[in-house]
């Protein structure tokens, strides 16, 4: 039975030690402010001094009974109920000391415990750095200390992130009691452009930038519009003083010059005496005026008529000779002319 009771009792100091070093570990004093003239305000509309408590753990502690000092004396050997006397006890009467996983408590100092379960009588002196201690609830161990500097109005000193081991100080702006200290709150891109260009320069380039170019693609559109336009006036002015001919009126003057041609060929043919060549020089002439635009203000036609001197005519000799004309050796033969063109 004695062997029963010293296991129990070695299994229940042993558990306790466990749980202790545990909450030792999840506990901790996360911020504090001690200057505070407007910052939070307690339940009647004060602004005092106060000290966030923050369980970084995933488990639930109590830390209801557990004692605040800033009576730097606790830490000389002195006898439990000695040390009580110079500590604030966390009062057990209010659910909210019962800190669940990653939850905060704020608790008010300089106050007064008939105010409420919050209200604490933890002396803080604003003009003066401050130890703040924390210490578990039979008084003897101490869960976690920090000495904060003297602060500016509504500045608190807390940690970096929740339980880390880095400490900082807060402007009032950033202060966060009862949430986390570190808060990654989203930025807009207006906010972002006044935070890196708070003189307002690069907007001014980046204006000026974009009204130059808008007018640099203006230029360069009425410049080629101006081109055409231009373009096309010349060409209209071109087209009035020299007018190309249509190509069916070529194609009919071709046909009427081609029939005309055929026409004086045959004739040609038919008459006695008259060279072809003449007819073709005359007509390559004729043709090669008229692809040069020589005779464009003319009819076009081409005649070509032969004259008659009746030199070859039988009966005009015969009766010549009748007449009494008699050529001799002497007498110059009188070749008429050919055919004249017209």
């Amino acid at each position: 039975m004695n062997k029963f009771g010293l296991l129990l009792s070695t299994l229940l100091l042993t558990g306790g030690a466990t749980v202790s070093a545990q909450m030792t570990q999840s506990i901790k004093l996360n911020e504090v402010l001690t200057n505070n003239s407007a910052s939070l305000q307690d339940e009647y509309g004060q602004h005092e001094a106060w000290v966030e408590i923050v369980n970084v753990s995933y488990s639930t502690y109590n830390i209801r009974g557990m004692y605040l000092t800033t009576d730097k004396t606790v830490l000389q050997p002195m006898s439990a109920p000695e040390r009580m006397k110079r500590m604030s006890i966390i009062p057990n009467e209010d659910e909210r000391t019962l800190l669940s996983a990653r939850q905060h408590l704020v608790l008010f100092c300089n106050s007064n415990p008939t105010k409420g379960a919050l209200h604490l009588t933890v002396k803080i002196d604003p003009t003066k750095p401050t130890w703040i201690a924390l210490y578990n609830g039979n008084a003897t161990e101490l869960i976690d200390s920090v000495t904060v500097p003297v602060l500016a109005e509504n500045q608190s000193y807390a940690r970096k992130n929740d339980g880390s081991p880095e400490w900082q100080v807060k402007p009032a702006d950033a202060v966060t009691p009862g949430i986390e200290n570190f808060i990654k709150a989203s930025e807009s891109k207006i906010d972002k452009f006044k935070r890196e260009d708070p003189y307002g320069l690069g907007m001014t380039l980046m204006a000026m930038g974009i009204v130059f170019f808008c007018l640099a693609l203006l230029w360069l559109f009425f410049t080629i519009f101006g081109l055409i336009m231009k373009n096309q006036d010349t060409a209209k002015k071109v087209a009035h003083q020299q007018p190309i001919k249509p190509i069916t009126k070529t194609v009919e003057k071709t046909m009427e010059v081609g029939h005309k041609t055929g026409v004086m060929l045959k004739e040609g043919f038919d008459t006695k005496g008259i060279d072809r060549e003449v007819y073709m020089a005359v007509i390559g002439m004729a043709l090669r005026q008229y692809e040069d635009d020589i005779h464009d203000v003319e009819s076009g036609i081409i005649t070509i008529r032969p004259k008659d001197t009746d030199w070859d005519d039988e009966y005009n000799q015969m009766t010549n000779i009748h007449e009494g004309f008699i050529p001799t050796a002497h007498t110059a033969l009188h070749i008429p002319k050919g055919p004249e063109l017209r």
